[in-house]
């Protein structure tokens, strides 16, 4: 009886697991897929923690104001492309550091969202609907672990025509050139500034979706403590995945089981010491930074023009 207690115990803490990764993955995977168009042109952002947030709040207000949480993504979405269109110009400035760009637009878009989303703490807007794929079952573990927003399935399709892009568009070719060899891309005629302004759009636009997840879906509020450095995380995890856009979406679900440990085993019954697991992203991110970053081992994928490329 023992072992077959165990063995439920263990199941239920899988499917526990299990949802959360599905849940908890979805904001780094537009957020990561948004930064490897970004990188792929040969630019870092290092302000999408800015953009998660911000879009995050303006998903939030609009959906409250106009009861559509589509809408609140649209808007979502449409934030972080200002905010990636401002960090694209700017960055094409003479003699202007990508990092420092991204950091103060880090500081420039979580305090905007502070500031304009003081009002929003105590209302509560329209959350996105669940797609229900455990209806098969009886089993409410099983129905809860896989009862899913739609934004996911939407994630992961994108990332496998990202991966398609990259290799059999024009523009995929065009971009990967700009990330390459920003000299090449001009003796062949690519613009290589507003190339890049526009895949640091894009990233923003995607940055934005994600932070519409975590108000408009899971946890389904706005507060300033919402992101959790979600933002900066989704950085080493497209290094991880060497600029692989499917790469990004395995290591997405991989953050997102790491950030779902705590909220598992908490809901398997520990009520001490589970808070320590609420660490486990940020210990995950430390090691895939340490294992990418490691003597003797180059970063296959690695646009060239890529800040982070020594050279």
């Amino acid at each position: 009886m023992s072992d077959a207690s165990g063995g439920i115990a263990v199941g239920s803490l899988l499917l526990a697991l299990l949802g959360g990764a599905m849940r908890v993955s979805t904001p780094f995977l537009f957020v990561s897929l948004g930064e490897c168009i970004t990188e792929k042109s040969g630019r870092i952002n290092l302000g999408l923690e800015g953009t998660l947030v911000f879009g995050a709040m303006s998903g939030y207000g609009v959906a409250y104001l106009t009861g559509s949480p589509w809408l609140g993504i649209l808007a979502a979405g449409g934030s972080g492309l200002l905010l990636g269109v401002m960090h694209g110009l700017l960055c094409s400035l003479p003699r202007v550091n990508d990092i420092a760009v991204g950091i103060a637009m880090m500081l420039f878009g979580t305090g905007l969202a502070f500031f304009l989303g003081k009002p929003l703490i105590q209302p509560v807007a329209p959350t996105l609907p669940s797609l229900v794929l455990g209806g098969w079952s009886s089993n409410t573990q099983i129905q809860e672990a896989l009862r899913i927003n739609v934004l996911l399935p939407i994630g992961i399709v994108l990332a496998f025509a990202l991966r398609w892009a990259f290799v059999h568009t024009r523009w995929g070719l065009a971009l990967r050139l700009v990330g390459d060899n920003a000299a090449a891309a001009r003796a062949l005629g690519y613009p290589v500034i507003p190339v890049r302004i526009a895949a640091t759009a894009v990233g923003g636009f995607l940055a934005g979706i994600g932070g519409a997840f975590l108000s408009l879906y899971y946890p389904g509020s706005w507060n300033e403590g919402l992101s959790s450095g979600q933002g900066l995380m989704a950085v080493a995890l497209v290094i991880f995945a060497r600029w692989d856009p499917v790469r990004c979406a395995l290591a997405a679900l991989l953050f997102g089981a790491a950030g779902a440990l705590g909220p598992a085993l908490q809901s398997q019954g520990m009520t001490s010491g589970y808070y320590l697991f609420n660490a486990a992203p940020y210990v995950l991110t430390l090691i895939l930074m340490s294992m990418s970053w490691s003597s003797g081992r180059s970063l296959a994928g690695a646009p060239g023009e890529l800040s982070l490329v020594n050279r």
